[in-house]
């Protein structure tokens, strides 16, 4: 059976951060390795569209995978469907060359796979793991291919979507579905991004290319309605919601929907621990879940350097716990207050009214424009 010190499960960007930060920091590649059920070629090749916080654009540079080919995001403008309040943040105010960054999910990827191979880091895929026993002094992956694997450490970095993962401690259904799509139209304004909230959920437009990926998020039975229009009256329906401000919609792309909820479980074993979104599944507003999966990433790599054994892991949950309660606060409150459940509990009024306050209040709109770009520091 081989052995080896680190185990990653799961070759997405976060895994992979992982495992490249860890040879940065002088962890023999070879003592590594990265299992991932897909191949890497089709794994690289998926279209969809992520946000990269600031921060994370850092920790791309840091580990040599910047430049990725992205559309910056100078301005995020933020408002509330029926309701005059609405707040901007632009980058002049933090003295940063962007906010964050657009890009596609197979890009990132695929660089940081590159990284991965000029490291020497060995892969495993397509690889299914079948079962996974742990002991005092290590832990064992049975794969479905029917071969074994040995590991001091199992970092667990693939989670999958929220339908199809078991309960974890925290979990809360959003009755909320994504529609996602890339879409065109006649006035686009540059480098800015909206999130509008809606009584359903949050709808945003990240620019991107020639257009903006769009992720709107709704009741599931008004997704399949929207689902199941054609085109034409789809993007009728977009205009209704989001108004005028990149002009008149002029196409869209295939669509495709997902479920929505949280999911979160930050405790590790003796020799496991989870990170990303297998450790904790977020609702897309503010784009925080993949960006809190790399600051993870970050951290257990200094940890698993200092001590690779059950005391990093424990001090690994210890340090990440104010940043990643601070993020699913957030994100659990914007997704839920902005939404029609809030009706009867706050005046959407005033939800509204807040946004405009949240735009003069300059230390309050920093601190929440910092949150979601470098997390809890």
């Amino acid at each position: 059976m081989d052995r080896v010190d680190i185990a990653i499960c799961g070759a997405g960007p976060v895994g992979l951060v992982l495992a490249l930060q860890l040879v940065r920091r002088g962890v023999d590649a070879r003592r590594l390795l990265l299992v991932d059920a897909k191949p890497l070629e089709k794994t690289a090749q998926d279209p969809r569209s992520i946000a990269l916080s600031y921060g994370s654009r850092q920790i791309l540079d840091d580990i040599g995978v910047w430049p990725v080919a992205a559309d910056a995001i100078h301005e995020i403008h933020v408002s509330r469907r029926g309701h005059f309040g609405r707040t901007l943040i632009d980058r002049a105010e933090y003295a940063l060359p962007a906010l964050g960054y657009v890009t596609r999910y197979g890009a990132v990827v695929a660089a940081l796979a590159a990284a991965a191979e000029r490291a020497g880091i060995p892969a495993k895929r397509p690889a299914h793991v079948s079962s996974i026993q742990e002991t005092g002094d290590d832990v064992t992956l049975q794969f479905a291919e029917g071969d074994a694997l040995s590991a001091r450490i199992l970092v667990q970095a693939e989670g999958g979507v929220f339908s199809e993962q078991d309960a974890k401690a925290t979990r809360r259904d959003y009755t909320q579905t994504a529609i996602i799509a890339h879409v065109r139209c006649d006035e686009p304004v540059p480098q800015r991004a909206f999130e509008r909230f809606t009584d359903e959920g949050p709808l945003a437009l990240l620019p991107q290319d020639d257009g903006y990926a769009m992720v709107w998020c709704a009741r599931p039975e008004t997704a399949a309605r929207l689902q199941a229009l054609p085109d034409f009256a789809f993007l009728g329906e977009l205009q209704e919601t989001f108004g005028q401000r990149v002009g008149r919609f002029m196409s869209v792309s295939e669509r495709h929907t997902y479920p929505l909820g949280l999911n979160a479980h930050a405790a590790a074993t003796s020799r496991t621990v989870a990170i990303g979104n297998a450790a904790q599944t977020l609702h897309p507003v503010a784009g925080q879940g993949l960006n809190l999966g790399m600051r993870d990433a970050v951290v257990l790599a200094r940890m698993l350097v200092e001590d690779a054994g059950p005391s990093a892991l424990q001090r690994f949950t210890a340090e990440r716990q104010r940043d990643r309660g601070m993020t699913i606060r957030v994100t659990d409150t914007m997704a839920r207050i902005f939404a029609s459940g809030a009706q009867g509990t706050v005046s959407q009024g005033v939800l509204g009214l807040s946004l405009g306050l949240l735009d003069a209040v300059r230390p309050i709109k920093r601190l929440l424009a910092e949150q979601m770009m470098f997390g809890q520091r």
